[in-house]
């Protein structure tokens, strides 16, 4: 490491072979060399000793929603990348809604990088948009970087993003496996939504018998026959039902090409527990009980679900009525995700090593970034956050960056204290203080 410019120490750091004592070594921002802790530093490198504090590779999400432009009052990559900054995430990728306009071509793809290029403090990618009448703009967009697509199969809950009929399913599958892109599924089935009761109010129980699991069982069900026909690579987005899961276990057996992923909320918040009026946690799919939340967690443990995502989907306050049919369904997560994701996994016997695998390495081999994100180890970039494992603190909805400080995790006290983040070898906040954007703009 005789030309690095800096070395980060930790007696605990997170490497794809364990957790050890080492020193990491950085040159222009790239991890050169993983060596004992009590390397020699190089004569010009800068040493930063986080003492006993864990160095972790920081967090890949792939699941956000900015809605800049178009709904920049709900969120945007100025307040959005700080949160994720904030929470030790270095890496998200934008989903194509609730952005106006949505990014469905190439000419929206590239809106929406202007507007981001000067706004992120961590790096942004984006998905596309599969419509039912965009079929012949999927494979310039792929061209043009997007890391695939995302495709609603029941109404999205905004009008410039229609879902799609199995029909215009089986289509923009088929032209997506042409170019062996990846298309990502919100699985709910339209018509058992339809015929669940929809009675409205405030009360959770019916805002969850509304949702019902066998609406996500279809939808998925259908996915997987689609992708086995066409030999495709699908992604189902933000698992709630248990019940699916013997599916998905069956379906990867037989050599499908299906990823799957949950969201921190399904893994540490309970439909018992949720108070009614309470729409902070309204989501679609919904939060489930507590025994469906068991069965998350043994499928993440065994890795029929691959990932964990926060699916970030904030909104005005004012949209969040105590009306559940009528509240906007979205969780704002980005900055709780790795403290609430590691309270949870620690309660339940899983180490670091695990929220790492799920949040980190998986969800950027998923993205195909898993070369250069999610891991320590050379040849990657320097992206860290430093944590404090074993420290707690109180959600204060006042203390989020999200531009709209609606939270389902106010006054929990979770552990894991993020001290630090670093992008490419430069620490880009540390106990709050940010320094000005330095994120790029990721294509695929």
């Amino acid at each position: 490491m005789s030309d690095a410019d800096l070395v980060l120490r930790s007696t605990r750091v997170i490497t794809p072979e364990g957790t050890r004592a080492a020193s990491v070594a950085v040159t222009a921002g790239t991890i050169t060399a993983v060596l004992p802790y009590d390397a020699d530093v190089p004569a010009g490198a800068r040493l930063e000793d986080v003492g006993d504090d864990v160095l972790l590779p920081g967090l890949v999400d792939t699941h956000v929603h900015v809605n800049d432009p178009g709904r920049t009052e709900w969120e945007g990559f100025w307040t959005a990348t700080r949160a994720a900054a904030a929470g030790g995430i270095t890496t998200l990728v934008d989903m194509p809604l609730n952005s106006v306009p949505p990014t469905t071509t190439v000419d929206h793809l590239r809106t929406k990088q202007r507007v981001a290029r000067d706004k992120a403090h961590v790096d942004v990618g984006f998905w596309g948009g599969a419509l039912p009448d965009n079929v012949k703009d999927l494979r310039p967009l792929h061209d043009a970087g997007v890391f695939g697509f995302k495709a609603f199969l029941s109404p999205s809950g905004v009008d410039e993003f229609p879902h799609l009929d199995q029909e215009q399913l089986a289509r923009s599958l088929a032209e997506i496996a042409g170019f062996d892109g990846l298309l990502i599924v919100h699985a709910e089935d339209p018509h058992h939504l339809a015929a669940a009761p929809q009675h409205g109010g405030p009360r959770y129980a019916d805002f969850l018998a509304s949702r019902p699991r066998d609406a996500e069982d279809t939808a998925i069900a259908a996915l997987v026959a689609q992708a086995r026909r066409l030999n495709a690579r699908v992604h189902v987005l933000h698992l709630s039902s248990s019940d699916a899961l013997p599916l998905i276990a069956r379906a990867r057996a037989d050599g499908v090409r299906l990823t799957v992923e949950t969201c921190p909320h399904y893994l540490t918040l309970t439909a018992e527990e949720v108070p009614d009026g309470a729409s902070e946690f309204k989501c679609c799919p919904p939060i489930r009980e507590a025994a469906n939340q068991d069965l998350l967690w043994r499928a993440l443990a065994d890795g029929t679900i691959d990932c964990v995502v926060t699916d970030h989907s904030p909104s005005t306050a004012d949209l969040k009525t105590d009306d559940f049919a009528t509240a906007w369904g979205g969780i704002s997560g980005l900055q709780l995700s790795l403290p609430a994701m590691w309270t949870a996994a620690r309660a339940r016997g899983h180490g670091l090593e695990d929220v790492v695998r799920w949040m980190s390495a998986r969800t950027a081999a998923l993205v195909g970034l898993d070369g250069r994100k999610g891991a320590i180890a050379p040849g990657h970039d320097a992206d860290f956050a430093v944590l404090a494992p074993d420290e707690t603190f109180t959600v204060d909805p006042a203390a989020l960056q999200h531009r709209n400080r609606v939270t389902a995790y106010a006054g929990r006290t979770l552990y894991g204290v993020v001290r630090s983040t670093w992008l490419r070898g430069e620490r880009i906040v540390a106990d709050g203080d940010f320094t000005e954007p330095r994120g790029r703009l990721l294509t695929r």
